[in-house]
């Protein structure tokens, strides 16, 4: 489990993300957590084999066709699939291997780690980014507070 301080810092020192899985489908989880990223000042770089373009932003087959320095390679992959892109990313000198929400693959996450990445499982890049650095909503109405306390509601 890696801790809030830790997770606030990957966010704040690393933002070339190479988003392996990521959908040109607007209504895809891929999708909307890379334009949040984009939004926020993230150089988000597409790597999906099916697609030449995604968010204005050139699309590579795979994280070693990638011609700049990626710093998080955040994968949207089933679990099983998740060791090549880990040994790509030691290959391209990433420093974060990030796991979006449901994935875990701990023998990958061991062989990153044993490599000197940094490893982020089950967990989304949009929402960690929001929750600590206030960007949760509603409404498209910033509260820049995180709490779960329900606000009271009178009816008349």
């Amino acid at each position: 489990m890696t801790d809030i301080p830790t997770l606030r810092r990957i966010l704040h020192e690393n933002r070339v993300v190479a988003a392996v899985g990521l959908s040109a489908n607007w209504y895809r989880p891929s999708y909307f957590a890379a334009k949040y990223l984009q939004e926020h000042g993230y150089r988000v770089i597409p790597v999906n084999p099916s697609y030449e373009e995604i968010l204005g932003e050139k699309c590579y087959p795979s994280l070693l066709e990638i011609p700049e320095p990626v710093d998080v390679v955040q994968i949207f992959q089933q679990p099983d699939r998740v060791p090549p892109f880990v040994e790509q990313a030691i290959k391209i000198g990433a420093k974060v291997v990030w796991m979006q929400l449901g994935i875990v693959n701990e023998e990958a996450a061991a062989r990153a780690r044993e490599a000197g990445l940094e490893v982020v499982m089950d967990r989304c890049m949009k929402i960690e980014h929001a929750r600590l650095f206030g960007g949760l909503n509603f409404v498209g109405v910033n509260t820049r507070v995180v709490s779960s306390k329900r606000t009271k509601i009178i009816a008349n």
